[in-house]
């Protein structure tokens, strides 16, 4: 995987480490920003190479601070994160995260087309244009996620299933390795829903690894190899010890 040549940040591509997770926390800790109020306390997580990873737990229970930290939008104020055994950030193309739906301005006057485009972006960097292989790329995420009959649309005349859609296709068109995902299941439509598992095991089969931010509880054992469980900030010990859960404490846990 090669730099752009005028990148978009300081970071330069690194090649992973071999027999490297795709991500491992080693008792993080993150504050919430401007504050002394620690969001996440001693997580240690690990996500193995081709796995999915379900990250579960109520409404500020860390698992977007987890997400944000490991994409580089949080800083760190204690602990470790490692993608593919390098620092956060030494390879922003390996990496793609998608929001929740609700941290998006879907009034931006562009078509969804052109929304996907920017999950090219990295790839690019500062002066160079979209080649056509670049809308090749899109063309085809947004057939595979059932929007290519609306590619010209404006954001905000999707419905909300198919803005879910449409975040997905953009994270997909990076061709990322590790793909940071929240809540990508959160109140939308059945077809959505299945669509968006089925896109899921495929990169699972392709050999993409997935940590996924989910209140989604009826299909954790299916789809998903792991299940973290999270509560306010810390791991918490899942219910009825499935044997596919991670028996975690506030201290450690090593997942995958």
């Amino acid at each position: 995987m090669s730099d752009p040549r005028f990148p978009y940040s300081r970071g330069r591509h690194a090649d992973p480490v071999p027999d490297a997770p795709a991500l491992a926390t080693d008792r993080l800790s993150v504050c919430y920003p401007g504050t002394d109020r620690v969001a996440l306390r001693n997580v240690s997580v690990r996500a193995g190479r081709g796995s999915r990873v379900a990250l579960v737990g109520p409404n500020g229970a860390g698992k977007s601070t987890l997400l944000k930290a490991a994409a580089g939008l949080l800083p760190v104020a204690a602990g470790g994160i490692r993608i593919y055994g390098n620092p956060v950030g030494a390879c922003h193309h390996r990496v793609a995260y998608l929001p929740q739906r609700g941290d998006i301005d879907w009034t931006f006057p562009i078509p969804v087309s052109r929304f996907v485009l920017a999950g090219r972006y990295v790839h690019l960097g500062w002066f160079r244009r979209p080649e056509a292989s670049d809308r090749a790329i899109v063309t085809a995420v947004l057939a595979r996620l059932g929007l290519a009959a609306l590619a010209d649309r404006q954001i905000g005349r999707l419905s909300g299933g198919q803005q879910q859609r449409a975040l997905l296709a953009r994270a997909l068109a990076q061709e990322a390795d590790l793909l940071l995902l929240d809540e990508p299941l959160n109140a939308v439509d059945a077809e959505t829903k299945d669509i968006i598992y089925a896109v899921m095991a495929d990169l699972r089969a392709e050999g993409k690894t997935l940590v996924v931010a989910t209140h989604d509880l009826g299909r954790l054992t299916r789809a998903f190899d792991t299940i973290i469980h999270l509560q306010n900030g810390l791991l918490v010990q899942p219910p009825g010890n499935d044997a596919r859960d991670t028996l975690v404490n506030e201290e450690a846990v090593w997942a995958g």
